[in-house]
């Protein structure tokens, strides 16, 4: 039996068959006053079913056929030509990975039924990873795993969400941005303790908790901007008669 580091994204690929039952012939809106496609919470659920198929093409079996291609590309960006010298753990892939999507995703989609922008801030882990995909791709002309998914799912579900939360009350360009700032923070928390590991200076159960945490991020910042954007509770209004009084 594989280990576990290569066995989840199969799981993974199982639940996102139950996560598109339940987008299709179930009720997974957060505002049902609007068609599916237009409630952010519905489009959380969806954008988690599409990162579970980016996973299974990163960790699974990307678009040629390789197996657990990832971690090799991985492996090259921080300088290691051969994959049997890496030093990447494959735990690390597994830390990333299962919080962020399995755990993160539908909790955001839950708490978006009261506040939205905790949905919406899910996206910016989509939109960030695309770029992360398609630059490259564009800078070097050649294919890395994950790019299929993030060129057919992420890009094209990520730019809709933001036109959607452009024109919805307390979301607009604010919650926007705050959702791009947390997709760029988690990535960087991802790579920088990535990289302080491989120059010794973190512990390797020190990186799987940051990877672990990390998720939280993307609520913390969706977090600091409803409390911005919320309307602040007015003052008591005095009554005509002290008024008069006075």
């Amino acid at each position: 039996m594989p280990p576990f580091a290569h066995l989840w994204p199969w799981v993974g690929l199982g639940l996102t068959l139950v996560l598109l039952f339940g987008l299709v012939r179930g009720d997974l809106r957060g505002d049902r006053s609007v068609p599916r496609t237009r409630d952010v919470v519905w489009l959380t659920w969806a954008a988690t079913a599409a990162y579970m198929l980016h996973q299974f093409e990163e960790h699974g079996i990307d678009a040629r056929g390789v197996h657990y291609a990832f971690r090799g590309a991985l492996c090259a960006t921080f300088g290691f030509g051969d994959i049997a010298e890496c030093r990447v753990p494959e735990a690390f892939i597994t830390a990333v990975n299962i919080p962020v999507v399995w755990i993160a995703g539908p909790v955001c989609a839950l708490l978006g039924r009261r506040w939205p922008a905790i949905a919406l801030g899910y996206f910016g882990v989509l939109a960030i990873n695309a770029i992360a995909h398609i630059a490259p791709a564009i800078k070097d002309g050649v294919y890395n795993p994950g790019l299929l998914t993030s060129v057919l799912l992420f890009l094209p579900l990520s730019l809709w969400t933001m036109w959607v939360a452009l024109f919805r009350p307390r979301l607009g360009m604010p919650a926007i941005a705050a959702m791009l700032l947390g997709g760029v923070i988690v990535h960087a928390v991802l790579f920088l303790s990535l990289k302080a590991y491989l120059d010794g200076m973190l512990g390797g159960y020190a990186l799987l908790a940051v990877q672990i945490v990390n998720p939280a991020l993307l609520i913390l910042v969706s977090g600091i901007v409803m409390a911005y954007r919320s309307p602040r509770p007015l003052g008591r209004v005095p009554q005509a008669g002290r008024e008069r009084s006075g």
